[in-house]
């Protein structure tokens, strides 16, 4: 029983930091000055290195859910409407999901290995004895530029994915090209895609928060650091998802017509 309530308060504690950690990077944006340099560096870390496996990932998930759309459609013979399918769920669920989950594994993990080093050789604590805020200087610029950064992911993953839908659907099945693009633009809203692009937004700025906090928490060793890279992806994994829930049930509702 003290195992479970030593291992409740640790959580407790941890996730009050984390707090604390949002509550300073929100100020630090909103207060203080930009490094600019550091914002684009990061963007171009973040969104131009991670476009290759978004992109992949975008173009598959789209191919094989317009083949299994296909499957069960064609049987009450609604084959048309696989596109518009394939649309609805990438604009609004797989694309920015499924973005999300590829670059906290791949610029999460990074920013966690990086920090965590930063602090076993103790130059996050020279920072510091130089009057210079870690927060303002290393988190800020990695939060803002993956906030901006995954909008722009998604954005691609969605029309890859759709793409790939298409191609699947009118070469691979002959469904008819016109219907399956008119079924398309009549279900596919702009609602969809704000509703997207806003969950990529929030997912990145999750995918950030939780790698630099790891980060900035590593433990002693390189021991420490892989520990503290491992638990920034699945902690920023099942937040993202968890995080999906809430925000389809308040900005997808908002937003439907």
């Amino acid at each position: 029983m003290n195992v479970v309530a030593r291992r409740l308060a640790d959580s407790m504690a941890e996730t009050g930091q984390y707090a604390v950690l949002c509550y300073e990077t929100a100020r630090s944006l909103i207060r203080e000055k930009k490094h600019w340099a550091e914002i684009l560096y990061q963007i171009y870390f973040i969104g131009v290195k991670s476009q290759s496996v978004v992109l992949i990932t975008g173009a598959f998930t789209g191919m094989v859910l317009a083949a299994q759309s296909y499957i069960q459609f064609d049987r009450v013979q609604m084959e048309t409407a696989t596109l518009a399918l394939v649309s609805v769920s990438m604009c609004s669920e797989l694309g920015p999901v499924l973005s999300a989950l590829m670059v906290a594994g791949r610029a999460g993990a990074s920013m966690a290995a990086e920090l965590g080093t930063m602090r076993v050789t103790e130059q996050i604590d020279a920072l510091r004895t130089l009057a210079t805020h870690p927060v303002d200087y290393l988190i800020a610029p990695r939060v803002l530029g993956t906030f901006i950064a995954m909008p722009l992911l998604t954005a691609e993953a969605i029309v890859i994915g759709i793409v790939g839908g298409y191609l699947v659907s009118v070469y691979v099945f002959n469904i008819d090209a016109v219907y399956a693009w008119a079924n398309m633009i009549k279900y596919s809203g702009t609602h969809h895609v704000f509703t997207g692009l806003i969950k990529a937004a929030f997912f990145g700025a999750i995918i950030a928060t939780v790698g630099c906090f790891k980060g900035l928490n590593c433990p002693q060793g390189a021991e420490g650091v892989g520990k503290a890279t491992t638990e920034a992806v699945v902690a920023a994994s099942i937040s993202i998802l968890i995080a999906n829930f809430f925000l389809t049930m308040s900005v997808g509702r908002w937003l439907a017509p």
